[in-house]
């Protein structure tokens, strides 16, 4: 009896022990499971993290250079306008200003038209400015008379400084642009006083609200360039308002 009884217990604790491993096993694979899970949501997460980072350096690299490069040509674009208003002349007319005006022949112009009380260039307007300084690259000795204009709407003063600003908006995308010496540049402020059409209709006062670009040029039958123009001494009139 005795020996039965122990092989009893013999048998009773292998079946535990059996019982034991067979029950944890499935646990211990889970847990390991669970860790590897872990480990990869970890790596996961880490790559996410790395990606995000770096978008996050190349998108303020990108906003740093964007942003140099818009201070660079809006530098560039200061430059040339003063550059436009310290260089370019303005007077009432070239006789005032240019001697030997007679020895110079247009050779191109173009117009350009405003809205009302605006002196912004439109896309038409640049188009226009485009195809008409494509001929100044074959220019010799040549001068640019800009004419600013406006309708009879408003007062004379007002149609005086809004003509030199509508001048001035010419003068300094042609500078900008193509890089040509303002000093080339005669700015004549007529306000209302020279109209193109009649005020009293729509189109008329539409037209009246223009600058009008002459290509001047000195050139001489031969080819051989005339004289450069003199400033006369009595120098520049200002705005053209009297």
């Amino acid at each position: 009896m005795a020996m039965a009884a122990m092989a009893t217990v013999g048998v009773t604790g292998c079946a535990t022990k059996n019982y034991v491993r067979t029950q944890t096993a499935p646990v211990i694979q889970h847990t390991g499971q669970l860790d590897s899970e872990t480990a990869e949501n970890n790596r996961q997460i880490k790559d996410v993290n790395d990606r995000a980072q770096a978008g996050i350096q190349q998108a303020q690299g990108s906003a740093d250079t964007a942003n140099q490069n818009a201070q660079s040509a809006s530098k560039a674009a200061n430059d040339a306008d003063t550059a436009a208003n310290d260089v370019a002349q303005r007077a009432d007319s070239l006789d005032a200003v240019v001697k030997g005006l007679d020895s110079y022949k247009q050779v191109a112009d173009v117009s350009v038209n405003f809205g009302f009380d605006k002196s912004v260039l439109t896309a038409d307007d640049r188009g226009q400015l485009d195809t008409f300084a494509a001929q100044l690259s074959s220019a010799k000795n040549f001068i640019l008379e800009v004419t600013g204009g406006t309708d009879s709407v408003g007062n004379a003063q007002y149609n005086y400084d809004l003509s030199n600003r509508r001048a001035d908006a010419v003068v300094q995308y042609l500078v900008t642009k193509y890089n040509i010496p303002a000093h080339r540049f005669y700015l004549i402020g007529i306000g209302k006083d020279q109209e193109v059409a009649p005020n009293n209709t729509a189109e008329g006062r539409k037209k009246n609200r223009r600058v009008e670009v002459q290509l001047l040029s000195n050139m001489t039958g031969n080819g051989a360039p005339a004289p450069a123009p003199v400033a006369a001494n009595t120098g520049t009139a200002g705005s053209g308002a009297q």
